[in-house]
């Protein structure tokens, strides 16, 4: 099978390595929804080690990125996934057991190596096998189809957690992602590194130094830290506080009550939903007949008014609207930015530019859950959307501009 895998052309290859992550991914995705509301369950003692563990894993990335990009220049990209996969599936299993917080710090430290080995070998991937004709598609068709794991992650750990418990859950979670480990022996041919840029990958300060130089360079990695920021760190990580707090712990449809955990499960699975197919569009017309400068002023707009309009008290069913809103522009603003970044990283500095945008990813990322539970503490979850919204128009005003200059 691997032969066959290995000349059935960049696109399946692509899709194969989106659906390993996605399995990767069920056991993350399914915490960001089920933590914030069953968080004693799971051990805890508050909201703000909530806070701490959702960003630990991110945190952690942060020194890894050069470690993973020298990892991909001396092993092959079947190693690095089928490590992956084993770190996935073994914090997957864990979660059902962890007794508090510090042994919880640890597990999402071993899970933020396995996500920078997918996430910067995806990177990479993308990079190696697409043209400049089809680089926004093939970016959208991998953030889409392994979002199905944060689809299923989210909607069916909100449910089950509910149902049938926080650790349990995890087991599930645990079982279905080792089929991950047997889809890379099956999938996933060998191969050889790739070391056509070692003598530049294996320095952080040559990524950072490099984004540096160039202001279009520089804005599109600060851009790609603050999407990961608000839609990643902030977004993901309070959703379920969020809803809670708009709807006071959930709402009744059809005389069931329906909690916060379980609201937030379905409309982030919404997104996941709507992502393989759309994430692929999304790329496939700024390919060709917009651009992409043009399409990320618009969606840094969307942005500004999604956000704001979260942190009002509207009614219910018109607030779900603008959190559909909300999720609708995460999915534009993530493939067009990487898209952007994997065009820049074409004409400049190959890998080194990409692990200068990895690495700002995972700062936005990680600082988001710190951000948002402790400003949260201080003047609650709706200014931390409303200060979302003023960070928004800063990048809104940037590209702008250079769509007005042309």
């Amino acid at each position: 099978m691997s032969k066959i895998f290995s000349v059935a052309g960049p696109r399946t290859h692509i899709i194969i390595f989106a659906l390993i992550t996605a399995l990767c991914l069920l056991g993350d995705s399914m915490l960001y929804v089920v933590l914030p509301v069953h968080y004693e369950e799971a051990g805890l003692a508050s909201l703000w080690e909530v806070g701490i563990i959702l960003a630990t894993n991110r945190l952690a990335r942060l020194p890894l990125n050069p470690c993973i990009g020298w990892f991909y220049l001396r092993f092959s990209e079947r190693t690095g996934i089928f490590i992956a996969t084993v770190l996935a599936v073994a914090t997957t299993l864990s979660y059902s057991i962890l007794p508090g917080l510090l042994f919880w710090i640890v597990a999402r430290c071993v899970w933020g190596v396995a996500w920078t080995l997918l996430r910067l070998g995806s990177l990479f991937c993308i990079l190696k096998l697409s043209t400049p004709e089809n680089r926004g598609e093939y970016t959208g068709l991998y953030n889409g189809l392994y979002r199905l794991g944060s689809l299923f992650g989210m909607l069916l750990g909100g449910i089950l957690a509910d149902a049938i418990g926080f650790a349990t859950t995890a087991v599930i979670f645990g079982g279905v992602s080792a089929l991950s480990v047997i889809a890379v022996f099956f999938f996933i041919p060998k191969g050889e590194p790739s070391r056509h840029d070692a003598s530049s990958a294996e320095s952080v300060f040559t990524s950072l130094k490099l984004a540096a130089q160039d202001p279009k360079i520089l804005w599109t990695v600060a851009a790609g830290g603050f999407i990961a920021f608000s839609t990643q760190g902030v977004a993901t990580s309070t959703l379920s506080h969020l809803i809670a707090e708009h709807t006071n712990g959930g709402v009744t449809l059809i005389a069931t009550f329906i909690g916060a955990a379980s609201l937030s499960g379905f409309f982030q699975a919404l997104r996941w939903l709507w992502e393989p197919w759309l994430s692929p569009f999304i790329g496939r017309v700024s390919d060709t007949r917009y651009g992409r400068p043009s399409m990320l002023c618009a969606a840094f707009g969307l942005g500004i008014v999604m956000f704001a309009l979260l942190a009002l008290p509207l009614p219910v069913p018109l607030w779900f609207v603008c959190l559909l809103g909300m999720l609708l522009t995460a999915t534009l603003l993530t493939t067009l930015i990487e898209a952007s970044a994997s065009d820049l990283a074409s004409l400049s500095g190959g890998r080194v530019l990409l692990m200068a945008y990895a690495l700002t990813t995972d700062v936005g990322a990680a600082l988001g859950p710190l951000m948002a539970y402790s400003l949260n503490e201080i003047m609650g979850i709706n200014a931390v959307y409303a200060v979302n919204a003023l960070l928004f128009m800063i990048f809104f005003i940037r590209w702008t501009s250079w769509r007005k200059a042309g």
